[in-house]
């Protein structure tokens, strides 16, 4: 069986833990039957011994594998990893997801949507990244007890992502740490109406005000002076067109959301002044999580 699962960039500027999209940038995972435990990774990671061992997907597999079955079973894991590794393209919330859909796939169990993302809740406390990791596309998220609440929205194919892979990271747990803990009224009504306007804009692809819906006064700034060079790398993208312009996640990756026919030009200049940095022009994902049996 194969689990596709695609990268996914969160935040978007204003929308804290709440909005995020899928890009066409995906992992795989192919499982086989066997008679002992083999694990092999090819790709991101793969000259990491920690992620080699591919411990937190193992540990969700196995816990929901024997839940849906009632036993333990002996699997050959090959993992074909594209989504960098700790730098805000959602490589966790995909291993999580992944590990879900496994386990429901290899248990000859069909599953809802919906559900892999609930039970994704359990693993992933914000549900900006694992929603459209799940669903696809556009999407705005909250939490209700132990349930995500969310709404999509397709992108088109006119669109794309152009995104800034810095060569080191940024921890999401020291840049939560750098975070204050109260906020100014101003500053929070000033993301929070932003963070609905661009929702809105998004449901009706009035894409040239996204520049205005983008900014924000909670994280961005404060998480991009770990790593000053992103202020250069975000002027320059809307200097070559860039809709809207955001950290992705808690960074260190620069998320760029470009018409197509603005992509080309943007990517190489971002990699002519950026040369250490890897740059990415892709797709957006509308389909999430998939599996093929």
């Amino acid at each position: 069986m194969l689990i596709s699962v695609p990268a996914t960039s969160a935040n978007l500027g204003p929308g804290f833990d709440t909005l995020g999209l899928a890009v066409n940038l995906r992992n795989e995972i192919i499982i086989k039957p066997s008679k002992f435990l083999s694990i092999s990774t090819h790709g991101e990671g793969a000259e990491n011994s920690k992620i080699k061992k591919n411990s937190l997907f193992l540990s969700i597999f196995n816990e929901n594998y024997r839940r849906l079955q009632g036993r333990n079973d002996n699997f050959r894991f090959e993992f074909h990893n594209s989504i960098p590794i700790s730098r805000g393209l959602g490589s966790s919330s995909a291993v999580i997801v992944a590990a879900l859909a496994a386990a429901y796939t290899a248990a000859d169990r069909k599953y809802n949507k919906r559900e892999i993302l609930n039970r994704a809740l359990a693993y992933e406390h914000h549900p900006d990244n694992i929603t459209p990791a799940v669903m696809g596309g556009f999407n705005v998220a909250c939490v209700e007890g132990d349930r995500v609440y969310s709404k999509k929205r397709r992108m088109p194919e006119y669109l794309k992502a152009v995104v800034v892979v810095p060569n080191r990271t940024i921890s999401t747990v020291k840049s939560r740490n750098i975070l204050p803990k109260v906020y100014k009224k101003e500053e929070t009504v000033y993301s929070l109406s932003r963070a609905a306007y661009m929702t809105g804009l998004f449901m009706s692809e009035s894409w040239d005000l996204l520049r205005i819906a983008s900014k924000d006064k909670l994280h961005q700034s404060r998480r991009m002076k770990m790593m000053p060079e992103l202020f250069d790398v975000q002027k320059l993208a809307l200097k070559h067109g860039a809709l809207m312009s955001t950290l992705s996640g808690s960074g260190s990756t620069f998320f760029n959301l470009v018409y197509d026919k603005d992509a080309e030009i943007m990517a190489k200049a971002l990699q002519l002044r950026f040369p250490q940095f890897r740059v990415f022009t892709l797709a957006l994902d509308n389909n999430g999580v998939m599996t093929k049996k």
